[in-house]
């Protein structure tokens, strides 16, 4: 994969959502000039994920920017150990586990979320997963839960569209954190309605990340791209 001096910015999606959600966030990152790769997180399992983007980050030359939607902070948490390339880790309302916790686990402390009432597993096991179903959210309240701030029919392509979690992923302990090495910055989702947003005030603050405070949905990076950009801009600045 090519690469150069200037930094290549990896965006990495979560769970209900594909690679096709970081449309806006691309065109605002390009149009400054900066290099942009948004592979398939397969969403099976979170060894299993983290190693596919491992192998697509490896590939590339030159430094790397990670950056983190959702359950794809999860996935570039454990991606990143290790890589002497990567310079940092960009969550957007995401996860940022600690080794030996889950994306379930690190939520138990907290008010649940309204994904915890609006996710429903499918009756019958999760191709590709170690087992169980997989997980989507209801079509009745896939706006309300994941994107409230993007216009009707946008949420309604992202619904349509969504792809879903194996549940086995959600309960998987993190093997690896590259945050302990790694600098980070976050943008904390206050109106979020699928992470809770003191779950994400407690990682971000154990992660001593730079913190950008948005007034949006669990998706404001669709909504208001130009803030997502800013904040990767602002950690790109630091290298």
């Amino acid at each position: 994969m090519t690469g150069t001096d200037s930094p290549t910015i990896v965006l990495v999606h979560g769970a209900f959502a594909d690679a096709s959600g970081f449309a806006g966030l691309t065109a605002e990152l390009t149009a400054c000039g900066h290099q942009v790769v948004a592979p398939a997180n397969p969403l099976r399992g979170l060894a299993g994920d983290a190693a596919a983007v491992r192998a697509v980050v490896s590939a590339i030359e030159g430094p790397v920017l990670l950056v983190g939607h959702s359950y794809g902070g999860a996935v570039i948490t454990q991606a990143s150990a290790g890589l002497d390339h990567v310079l940092g880790l960009v969550y957007l309302a995401a996860f940022g586990l600690e080794v030996g916790e889950s994306c379930a686990g690190v939520q138990a402390p907290f008010p649940p979320s309204l994904l915890a009432a609006t996710v429903e597993p499918t009756p019958y096991d999760a191709p590709g997963a170690a087992g169980g179903p997989d997980l989507y959210i209801r079509r009745d309240r896939f706006r309300e839960t994941f994107c409230a701030d993007v216009p009707i029919d946008t949420a309604q392509a992202m619904c349509g569209a969504q792809r879903p979690l194996a549940a086995a992923a959600f309960s998987e302990n993190a093997t690896a954190a590259g945050w302990k090495d790694l600098p980070t910055w976050y943008q904390l989702a206050r109106q979020d309605h699928a992470i809770p947003p003191q779950a994400q005030e407690f990682m971000a603050r154990r992660m001593n990340a730079t913190v950008q405070e948005i007034d949006g949905s669990h998706a404001a990076f669709i909504a208001r791209p130009v803030r997502a950009a800013a904040l990767i801009t602002t950690a790109l600045s630091q290298f």
